[in-house]
C-alpha cells in the first residue's frame, strides 16, 4: 500500500535564555505502508486505546535524515499518529517508521 503523508519533527530549543520550547517542523513524504496491524490495549480506562502498530517506509530526504531521531509523528488516514521507533533502512534513503496510538502532543 502506498503512503503520502507528513511527517512532524519536534525538537526542544532554547527561545531565550532559560526558557526552552518544542519547535515543530513538518514535511510531505511519500513511501510505502509495509506492514498494517491494529490492537485494542486493555486497561483500567473506560475506553480501551487503540495501537496500529504499522511500519511505513519513507523516501527521506536530507532534512529527514538528518533529523530522524526528532521523528515524532506521522498523519495517515486523516490521524496523527505516534512513531515510538525510527530506524534506517539498508536501501538508503528510506526510514521505517514504527507506528503507535494516536498522537495528541504539540503539532505544527
Amino acid at each position: 500500500m502506498k503512503f503520502f503523508g507528513k511527517v512532524g519533527f519536534i525538537r526542544t530549543e532554547e527561545t531565550v535564555p532559560g526558557v526552552w520550547e518544542e519547535q515543530v517542523t513538518e514535511g510531505e513524504y511519500y513511501g510505502d505502508v509495509t506492514r498494517a496491524s491494529k490492537r485494542f490495549s486493555s486497561s483500567d480506562k473506560v475506553n480501551v486505546d487503540l495501537d496500529i502498530s504499522n511500519e511505513i517506509s519513507i523516501v527521506a530526504d536530507a532534512f529527514a535524515a538528518q533529523n530522524f531521531q526528532w521523528i515524532r509523528y506521522v498523519e495517515w488516514q486523516g490521524v496523527k499518529w505516534t512513531v515510538p521507533s525510527v530506524t534506517l533502512d539498508p536501501d538508503r534513503p528510506r526510514l521505517n517508521l514504527t507506528v503507535g496510538g494516536v498522537y495528541n502532543g504539540k503539532q505544527a
